[in-house]
């Protein structure tokens, strides 16, 4: 799994960004295909993109909105292994 560091929030504890796919599965994509289907989209990525949202709010995580990185999740973390640890256990849910 690959992070990027980015800036420091406002208290100067350090970040970390994540692609969305890394906390979703089979089974999410499934649901975000037939959500698309069901609403008459053309993407499923938009619906997986807000699973993958709802799974990283569970342990601290939210959308990141910087242009710089599109699809991601960003974290506030001390420990990367742990956190690393945290997503593949949402990722298997």
């Amino acid at each position: 799994m690959q992070f990027k560091r980015i800036t420091n929030d406002i208290n100067g504890n350090p970040r970390y960004v994540c692609h969305f796919s890394n906390l979703t599965n089979d089974k999410d994509r499934e649901k975000a295909q037939s959500e698309a289907k069901r609403l008459g989209s053309f993407s499923h990525i938009p619906f997986l993109f807000d699973i993958a949202a709802s799974k990283a709010r569970k342990i601290g995580g939210k959308r990141y909105k910087g242009k710089d990185y599109g699809g991601g999740i960003v974290f506030q973390s001390y420990n990367i292994q742990d956190l690393e640890k945290m997503i593949l256990e949402l990722a298997s849910i």
